[in-house]
């Protein structure tokens, strides 16, 4: 069963906080508390269970929904535990949750999901774990996505990605809708 890294404002809901804890998925703190997280996460790697991040650390807010810059949290993993790193893309979600609280499930959408081949880190985890080398991890695991989304959507992405630091949430004032 896979375990997923989840905001921890989910969390905040009773309900919820019930089903996401007894699925096993590990709260991060947004606000520099991710220690904790990662902390977890490596653990539970090392027990030769499935944790799956999302290496963007949110949706994409790429204007064309392409895979925006990434977060090193993954790559810090793969890297740290020797654990393969699967690339897993997806088209079709955001038809579901189109920055809205509200999912918009009819129309019935369709999801397509792509699991690519292991991210090669080899070289990587053989090099001191510099803030370079996990940029470099990171650089190729969100290649790899984008090479899944790629293949799913039938089209070639941007050859910049997507930076908020730098561009901004174009879906800022949408997201509560």
């Amino acid at each position: 069963m896979p375990r997923y890294l989840a905001k921890s404002g989910l969390f905040q809901n009773a309900f919820l906080r019930r089903f996401l804890t007894a699925a096993g998925q590990i709260p991060v703190e947004r606000e520099g508390k991710g220690a904790v997280a990662y902390a977890a996460a490596v653990e539970a790697v090392r027990r030769g269970e499935c944790v799956v991040v999302y290496p963007e650390g949110t949706i994409t807010r790429d204007p064309d929904m392409w895979p925006m810059t990434g977060k090193s949290g993954a790559a810090r993993i793969g890297l740290e535990t020797g654990a393969p790193v699967l690339p897993v893309g997806q088209w079709g979600a955001q038809q579901l949750l189109p920055y809205s609280k509200k999912p918009h499930l009819v129309p019935r959408k369709r999801v397509t999901m792509s699991v690519g081949e292991p991210v090669a880190l080899d070289d990587l985890r053989q090099r001191e774990l510099t803030p370079e080398v996990v940029k470099q991890a990171t650089d190729r695991i969100l290649a790899a996505i984008t090479a899944q989304v790629e293949e799913i959507r039938g089209a070639q992405a941007p050859a910049e990605r997507y930076d908020m630091r730098v561009s901004g949430d174009p879906y800022k004032d949408r997201k509560s809708a």
